[in-house]
């Protein structure tokens, strides 16, 4: 007899990626199908939700085709965070989403963090985090002032893994760290801050935990009857699916943007990272980049060649070649400096580079943002990173995961499934239905390594070196940023 298998979802910032798992954590079936973001005008970054829903029931009629009832056991869900789907009372999106790319709210941001103390900040979100435009709040201020109609008709502001679920199951649901910005360390919603903008506190769903019971899947739908979990955000998820769960050990997920998530029960409030509530008994400091794997993509756009390609010249390039100096910051950056009028720059170019020079470039780049967020985390959790599971679509590149490790200066450790989101989904199913009995047993048993990227020594000056023109060049430009903004805005 089968043993019942489980489905893990990612509704991710370019695509929705869907697994189909056994107990080992073998996948069986696997589903990924792309969708745009647009851009109408500069500094908004949208999606259409029905983009997200039409692609999750196809991912679970691929799936599930062939099979008997009762062979998948459970479904779990993932998203992007930092997105936002405004809901009316019929389930129905009001207007397009609002990505965490989108910076549209920035005046309503500002005014918010002006009302909030440092104190109050740091008892809630255990560190001195701003309020910035992709921060609900700021989002709902903005359409209450901007578009009060749609306001008014307003029943939820979702994510999109929760407009998901809405749509599968009717229910109404969030996980506390995908509302984390609006919830305190004992996860729940803080009064004082939902106050700052009146209404908002009747429209945000209510909380369950990571492995409780969403909803089952309507009649008519692939799957029906079957529950859906309440499941996790992406960083969290992320978490799981490289059973990154103890104290000193660190996820690193190369995506669109690099997240990076040290656990450490310690805490040691830092400015630009996030030390999340403990949960499920994990506390985790955390940040993500604006463009990691957007930086390679832009790129790719650029030069008419596909990553993989690219990634395949630096293989076969000399890395002790001159390369330019990369900023990733193609729309702003996130952790650790949060700094939405940063702006990408190539510095040092000559005659003799071509795309593989450029590509190592970037890919040193976004290493380099990355060894700048692990700093903080690092500060946060008061202990050093003392392993890394690496997953993410970046994470396919070995001459790119080499580079992070010469960067960072210590092993990663690839995972066999890079999808960690979609199996860290999978894995809270599986423990929600009862198929195992904790999460640490369900990632001690489903995740898997592929292979191990040591440093290599000789290239430490190099990235010392690079490192600190990469903090140098960003301070540098700062100020011409700045008046290159003022002066476009006329």
């Amino acid at each position: 007899m089968m043993t019942p298998l489980l489905v893990g979802i990612d509704v991710g910032t370019t695509s929705v990626k869907a697994t189909l798992f056994d107990d080992s954590g073998a996948a069986l079936r696997t589903f990924a199908d792309p969708y745009p973001m647009k851009r109408p005008a500069p500094g908004l970054a949208e999606q259409d939700p029905a983009d997200w829903t039409s692609r999750v029931s196809a991912a679970l009629a691929h799936l599930s085709d062939g099979l008997t009832n009762g062979a998948i056991a459970a479904v779990g869900l993932t998203s992007q965070v930092n997105t936002h789907v405004f809901v009316d009372m019929d389930g129905a999106p009001l207007m397009p989403a609002i990505t965490w790319q989108d910076g549209r709210a920035g005046a309503e941001a500002a005014e918010l963090d002006a009302l909030i103390s440092a104190e109050e900040r740091i008892g809630w979100w255990g560190a001195p985090l701003p309020i910035d435009a992709s921060h609900p709040l700021a989002r709902a201020l903005w359409l209450k002032r901007h578009h009060p109609d749609l306001w008014a008709r307003t029943r939820w502001l979702m994510a999109p893994k929760d407009y998901c679920i809405l749509q599968l199951t009717g229910e109404a649901t969030a996980d506390p760290m995908a509302a984390f910005g609006v919830i305190d360390q004992s996860l729940t919603y803080v009064s004082r801050l939902l106050d700052l903008v009146p209404g908002i506190a009747d429209r945000l769903p209510p909380l369950r935990g990571f492995t409780q019971t969403a909803g089952r899947i309507r009649p008519g739908l692939p799957l029906a009857g079957i529950p859906m979990v309440t499941g996790a955000m992406d960083a969290w998820a992320g978490l799981i699916g490289t059973g990154v769960l103890r104290d000193g050990e660190c996820m690193y997920l190369s995506g669109t943007s690099e997240i990076i998530g040290l656990v450490s029960s310690a805490r040691h409030p830092a400015a630009g990272v996030i030390a999340f509530p403990t949960c499920e008994g994990i506390t985790m400091h955390a940040g993500p980049t604006q463009a990691g794997g957007a930086s390679l993509a832009w790129l790719s756009n650029l030069t008419g060649r596909p990553p993989s390609e690219l990634s395949v010249l630096v293989a076969n390039s000399n890395p002790h070649r001159p390369t330019p100096l990369f900023l990733p910051h193609l729309q702003g950056e996130r952790a650790p400096i949060w700094d939405i009028g940063a702006r990408g720059a190539f510095i040092g170019l000559d005659g003799s580079m071509g795309p593989a020079e450029l590509t190592r470039a970037v890919f040193e780049g976004v290493a380099s943002s990355v060894r700048w967020l692990l700093e903080a985390l690092e500060a946060s959790a008061g202990q050093a990173a003392t392993s890394f599971s690496m997953a993410g679509g970046g994470a396919a590149s070995d001459p790119w995961c080499q580079i992070r490790a010469d960067m960072l200066g210590r092993p990663i450790r690839r995972l066999k499934t890079l999808d960690a989101g979609v199996l860290g989904a999978a894995i809270l199913a599986g423990v929600g239905a009862g198929r195992f009995s904790s999460i640490d047993e369900a990632a001690d048993r489903l995740v898997v390594t592929d292979r191990v990227f040591e440093p290599d020594p000789s290239r430490r000056e190099r990235m010392d070196f690079l490192y600190g023109e990469y903090r140098e060049l960003y301070s540098a430009l700062k100020p011409f940023n700045a008046a290159r903004a003022a002066f476009t805005a006329w």
